[in-house]
C-alpha cells in the first residue's frame, strides 16, 4: 500500500524515530507498506509469524522489519525490533492518510437547540443531535449518525458513519465508533406476568472510556439501573453484542461475533476470540484468554487460557464421536458399577 501523498522515509530515519536498529543500507527509502510476498522495492514489509519465514528470501521489499534472529539470514535492508508487528503498526501509521474533517455543522444536519457543539467539531450530512447532548472539541460525527438525548461525546472522538447513540451515552476522549455501531439501546430486560412479557425499563446509560475502538455493527445496551461500562483502551471487533450492565476492563480486546450476556464483569487485559459466548452474571478475572467458539458458563477466577470449542474434523469421524459422546454417561455408570463390584 503506497501512500497517496508519496511521503518517503529512509531506514535510518525510521530506526531513529521508533528506537530500532538498522541492518544494511540506512539510506534505503520507502513510500508505503505491503506484505512480504507483495512488497516492491519502495515498500516496507515485516516478518513476525515464523510461518512466513520462507518468504523472506524471495521478498522484493525495500525494508523488512524483523527480529534479530532473522536478520542474519536476510541480505537486504532490515529494521530489527523486539516485536516486529508492533514496530510495523507504528511505522504503517505514518502512511495512513486521512482527510481532515471540516469544522462546522453541515446544512442538512439537525441539531436540537439545547445541544452544545464545540466550534471545532465536524458535524456531517444528515446527522441528528438530540436534546441536551454535548459534542466536544475536535469531534467528527460522520454522515447519517444519530446522537440521541443526554449524550456526551468527548474531545477527539470519531463517529465514522451511521452510528447511533440512543440515549444517555457518554464517550471519553479519542473514541472511534465504526459504521452501524449502536450504543445505548434497551437492554434485554423482561418480566413474565400472567403468561405474557412486559419490558423492564432500562434507566441506566452507557459509559465508554478513553481511546476505545468499537467495530462495525457492534451493539452495547444501556443499563437497567446502573450504567454499562467499557473502561479505557478496550477494542471491540465487529458484530459483538454487549448486554446491559456488563463491565469490560481496560485494555481488553474482543473479537467478532462474541456475545456477552447482561451483568457480566470481564477483567483487564483479557482476550476473547471469535464467537465466544459468555453467560450472564459471571465474573472473568484479569488476564484471561478465551479461545474461539468457547462457551463460558461459569465464572473464571484464575488467569490463563480457556478453550471449549471442538475443532473441525471430517464429518464421518465427527458422527462417530458424536455417537460415543451420547454413550459416555452409560459407559461411566458401567465402569463405576464394575469398580464397586471389584472392591
Amino acid at each position: 500500500m503506497a501512500a497517496p501523498s508519496q511521503t518517503c522515509f529512509t531506514a535510518s530515519a525510521l530506526a531513529e524515530r521508533f528506537g530500532l536498529s538498522v541492518h544494511g543500507a540506512g539510506e534505503t527509502e520507502v513510500a508505503g507498506v505491503a506484505t512480504l510476498a507483495g512488497a516492491g522495492p519502495d515498500q516496507l514489509a515485516f516478518l513476525s509469524n515464523p510461518r512466513y519465514r520462507p518468504q523472506l528470501a524471495q521478498t522484493r521489499a525495500g525494508i523488512v522489519v524483523l527480529r534479530e534472529a532473522d536478520a542474519a539470514a536476510y541480505g537486504g535492508t532490515a529494521l530489527v525490533a523486539r516485536d516486529p508487528y508492533v514496530a510495523y503498526a507504528r511505522i504503517a501509521a505514518l502512511f495512513e492518510v486521512r482527510a481532515a474533517a471540516p469544522a462546522g455543522i453541515h446544512p442538512s444536519a439537525v441539531v436540537d437547540a439545547s445541544a452544545e457543539v464545540d466550534p471545532t467539531a465536524s458535524i456531517g450530512p444528515h446527522v441528528s443531535i438530540g436534546a441536551r447532548s454535548r459534542i466536544g472539541a475536535g469531534v467528527t460525527v460522520g454522515p447519517g449518525c444519530v446522537v440521541g438525548e443526554d449524550c456526551v461525546i468527548g474531545a477527539g472522538c470519531r463517529l465514522v458513519a451511521r452510528v447511533t447513540l440512543v440515549t444517555r451515552v457518554r464517550l471519553g476522549q479519542r473514541v472511534t465508533l465504526h459504521p452501524g455501531a449502536v450504543l445505548g439501546a434497551d437492554g434485554f430486560g423482561l418480566a413474565m406476568v400472567d403468561g405474557h412479557w412486559i419490558n423492564v425499563p432500562q434507566l441506566g446509560g452507557v459509559v465508554i472510556g478513553d481511546d476505545c475502538d468499537i467495530g462495525a455493527n457492534t451493539t452495547i445496551d444501556r443499563g437497567a439501573l446502573d450504567d454499562t461500562v467499557i473502561e479505557e483502551d478496550v477494542r471491540l471487533d465487529n458484530l459483538i453484542q454487549v448486554g446491559h450492565n456488563v463491565r469490560i476492563g481496560a485494555h481488553t480486546a474482543v473479537a467478532g461475533c462474541v456475545g456477552i450476556a447482561g451483568s457480566t464483569r470481564i477483567g483487564r487485559y483479557c482476550l476473547l476470540a471469535g464467537k465466544v459466548g459468555v453467560a450472564g452474571h459471571l465474573e472473568i478475572c484479569d488476564r484471561v484468554v478465551v479461545h474461539a467458539m468457547t462457551m463460558v458458563s461459569a465464572s473464571i477466577t484464575e488467569p490463563g487460557e480457556y478453550s471449549a470449542g471442538i475443532p473441525a474434523q471430517p464429518t464421518r469421524e465427527w458422527r462417530k464421536n458424536a455417537v460415543r459422546i451420547r454413550q459416555l454417561d452409560s459407559l461411566a455408570r458401567r465402569i463405576g458399577a464394575r469398580a464397586k463390584g471389584e472392591e
